[in-house]
């Protein structure tokens, strides 16, 4: 970490599409920002789980702004989230406990593919509608990411073991410490003092909050 720099981690998970917009932008303010940027996979439906959090979308109303919200963030932002109505439903039904799980073991074992692996989840989930939960998917994405198949192999054999599945719980449940309740959840360590950010609409003011 470089010197006066501020710790800001990012508390993600890929089946998220505000977490895609948070992590794109957070990304591109890391090199502007005097910020030490830490990605923290994390597992959403745990989250929810612990904070009796209820899925946005569950509400018809909600749904419908979060359509034309996550849109028009995704045009202003540059970032190639495609979202339909159909798409709520895929994500209830979509497991992303493995992809968390795979995304965590990179982490643990080759964290300079933190970044790109994570961002071709998303694209992959996202913004080409295709499966997540599938070994043979994840292993696609792994590829695509820059992954040689021999690594990718030897990840996806870790993402049962204690190892990784403790660090993904860990992690989660440090999120939850720190206040989130839903993704993405952004905290700013300032003046030893953490302070959570929810969502990708407030990093003016975590910006302000940090200085900048």
């Amino acid at each position: 970490a470089g010197m006066g720099r501020t710790r800001v981690e990012l508390f993600y998970d890929v089946v998220s599409p505000y977490s895609w917009l948070g992590f794109e932008v957070l990304c591109r303010y890391q090199h502007i920002w005097n910020i030490d940027l830490h990605f923290r996979p994390a597992f959403l439906g745990g989250i929810m789980q612990a904070t009796g959090n209820k899925p946005p979308a569950m509400l018809p109303k909600r749904a419908e702004y979060l359509l034309k919200d996550i849109n028009r963030m995704a045009k202003y932002y540059q970032v190639p989230v495609k979202i339909s109505g159909g798409d709520f439903q895929r994500i209830l039904g979509t497991s992303n406990l493995g992809a968390m799980r795979f995304i965590t073991a990179i982490d643990m074992t080759q964290p300079r593919y933190l970044e790109p692996l994570s961002r071709e989840f998303w694209m992959r989930f996202w913004s080409q509608h295709e499966d997540i939960s599938q070994p043979e998917n994840i292993l696609a994405v792994a590829q695509q990411a820059g992954l040689s198949s021999e690594v990718s192999q030897k990840l996806l054999g870790m993402i049962s073991s204690p190892a990784v599945k403790n660090r993904l719980k860990e992690t989660t449940e440090e999120a939850i410490k720190y206040g989130a309740f839903g993704m993405p959840a952004v905290v700013a360590h300032v003046n030893g003092e953490p302070h959570l950010f929810f969502g990708s609409d407030r990093l003016e003011l975590l910006g302000s909050v940090i200085g900048e």
